[in-house]
């Protein structure tokens, strides 16, 4: 992926920022029909599904046929507290992975308690977390920091308060990178 490539040849940190893509949608989801026609897009959800098929496959992403979209409010507060674990950020490619590729609910909490598990987190805390809420007010800066930042799309990219949105090719990226000042690493990349 371009982001790891990045990693490997300059000297940079990723954060995630949330951001919030669909917070009206019901716990219980939204078919992909009703979601785009409410907003008025033509395209159908199978030439939809290829487009996107073709972008995750160049990217070296998994993706299956989702039918549903689904409220990633409770994933965020549970990705933002996972981030505070050791080895906590391998959350964000497992609820990726169960979304984008398996179709599952991940504004449920018992999807999410099984991603902690699945990942090396303690389940536990994951429900308290998940419980309590005790991670909402950081969501809440993200959203507002995304809205301050004009964040419109998934993925951003951003360095140096510069940014592009999108899946971009990687040497956009470099640029981004190192139009921010990012030290390049001596690799064979």
């Amino acid at each position: 992926m371009r982001i790891e490539k990045l990693q490997r040849n300059y000297d940079i940190a990723v954060r995630y920022q949330f951001f919030p893509l669909h917070p009206e949608t019901p716990a219980e989801g939204v078919s992909l029909e009703v979601l785009f026609a409410a907003r008025g897009d033509a395209e159908s959800r199978k030439a939809r599904q290829v487009r996107m098929k073709g972008l995750m496959d160049g990217e070296g992403l998994p993706y299956g046929e989702r039918t549903h979209s689904y409220n990633s409010r409770l994933a965020q507060e549970l990705g933002k507290w996972a981030e505070t674990q050791p080895g906590g950020s391998a959350i964000h490619d497992a609820i990726y992975k169960a979304y984008f590729v398996e179709g599952r609910n991940i504004g449920d909490s018992e999807v999410l308690l099984d991603l902690a598990r699945a990942t090396g987190l303690d389940a536990d805390a994951a429900r308290v977390v998940l419980t309590e809420r005790s991670f909402r007010e950081a969501i809440d800066r993200d959203w507002e920091m995304s809205r301050r930042l004009g964040v419109s799309g998934v993925p951003t990219f951003a360095a140096g308060g510069q940014g592009v949105v999108g899946a971009q090719p990687y040497e956009l990226l470099q640029q981004l990178v190192q139009a921010a000042g990012a030290k390049p690493r001596h690799t064979d990349d």
